[in-house]
């Protein structure tokens, strides 16, 4: 499994559309194999921030599987404006360090 990060920095204002829009791409993500879970986050302090947090089963899950895939021009379709607000999209390995909670 892999993590997949975004990070979005959003025009003033924006943010209730975006949330709207991914809520709808969303379903994309439910109907894929290859995606095992997502979660996206407001920043407090900055509201126009956001983070999307997904779990893939592999990069080549994601890459090859997910968007060689018909649905993803579908979760694409209603996020595509939001393209250029993305200042870091990258793939991450969970290391041990963690919660003794989870």
């Amino acid at each position: 499994m892999i993590v997949e990060y975004l990070r979005y920095a959003l025009p003033a204002g924006t943010g209730a559309q975006f949330e709207l829009d991914y809520a709808q791409a969303a379903a994309q993500l439910d109907a894929s194999p290859h995606c095992l879970g997502y979660e996206l986050a407001r920043c407090v302090e900055q509201p126009d921030r956001y983070l999307l947090r997904i779990e893939w089963d592999s990069a080549e899950g994601h890459l090859q599987g997910f968007r060689g895939s018909p649905g993803f021009r579908d979760f694409l379709a209603p996020i595509r404006r939001y393209i250029e607000a993305i200042e870091e999209m990258r793939h991450y390995e969970r290391t041990g360090v963690r919660s003794a909670r989870d």
